[in-house]
């Protein structure tokens, strides 16, 4: 069975201001990484174990193409996006959102 995933609503600002810079870099490269940003979303609800943990019941999927990663809480009945993370960023900035 499928977990929900549900996304915070500072990771869903992250990944919308993420859109908006890479397409104002280029035109449709902002579709490009909602693709890559989708496949892993599509990662983390197959195989919600598979990515390295890095605090208690959280997990950061690293994305292929884009310098970002998805990081991630595991719970029994759901999954839930804490940030959409470039990797320049301060680390472990997103705990509050627990």
């Amino acid at each position: 069975m499928t977990q929900e995933l549900r996304v915070h609503s500072d990771a869903r600002r992250e990944f919308n201001d993420a859109i908006d810079y890479y397409e104002r870099e280029s035109p449709g490269l902002g579709l490009l990484f909602t693709d890559e940003v989708d496949a892993g979303f599509a990662r983390i609800r197959k195989h919600p174990g598979a990515a390295p943990q890095v605090a208690k019941d959280v997990r950061k999927l690293v994305l292929a193409k884009f310098p970002y990663n998805l990081i991630y809480e595991t719970r029994e009945d759901s999954l839930r996006i804490l940030a959409v993370a470039h990797q320049r960023k301060r680390p472990y900035y997103w705990r509050g959102r627990r």
